[in-house]
């Protein structure tokens, strides 16, 4: 039997509404994040967005996570474009080793039960 630990989350952010400042606010959300310059642009890692009741909806893994993150609000092909307000909280893990983000990846979508990803299923419910 292997024993796989998740690796703890480096970063979580949370949707929050944004800081106004006099008429213009200070830095333009996202979906409601206004904290992805927290997230490193040149580390790779592991990706889980959760929604408000704690739910794990989606696990992704990348070599450039901001880069990846955001490319998950704007891109048409995300397994995410149809849930994206559901979004409430990201957390991140750096994982710079390829496999290590595979194996972590895997096992992430079917012990948490992700709900939206397809690729890399085995659990039943």
């Amino acid at each position: 039997m292997i024993n796989i630990q998740a690796p703890k989350a480096d970063i979580t952010i949370t949707q929050r509404k944004q800081e106004i400042q006099g008429d213009e606010a200070v830095i333009k959300p996202l979906y409601g994040f206004i904290d992805l310059h927290e997230i490193p642009r040149d580390k790779g890692g592991i990706i889980q967005f959760f929604n408000h009741s704690g739910e794990l909806l989606f696990v992704g893994k990348a070599r450039k996570l901001r880069q990846r993150v955001k490319k998950h609000f704007e891109d048409n092909v995300s397994p995410l474009k149809n849930h994206r307000d559901e979004v409430h909280r990201i957390a991140v893990s750096i994982v710079e080793d390829p496999m290590e983000r595979e194996i972590y990846e895997t096992y992430l979508i079917n012990t948490g039960k992700a709900k939206y990803n397809v690729d890399k299923v085995f659990y039943r419910d």
